[in-house]
């Protein structure tokens, strides 16, 4: 289970929802287009700035972005 990725942000879900490629955000956010792959792979995360333009460009709340953090059973 090591290799195993926690998902913290759902902007792959949104992106698809919307209908918009990684690319058109990178140009938007003046990122490259890696930068989102990252993003939406969780294999990095968005800095909090980055979350809130993020939003703004999908005309949603930040909160949206964020998966919850399952609670201890």
């Amino acid at each position: 289970m090591e290799n195993e990725r926690r998902i913290y942000n759902r902007l792959k879900s949104w992106l698809a929802l919307k209908q918009i490629k990684n690319k058109e955000l990178a140009e938007q956010l003046g990122v490259s287009e890696q930068t989102v792959s990252k993003w939406c792979t969780n294999y990095t995360q968005p800095s909090i700035p980055d979350l809130y333009r993020i939003a703004e460009n999908l005309k949603i709340e930040v909160a949206e972005l964020l998966e919850p953090i399952p609670k201890n059973k």
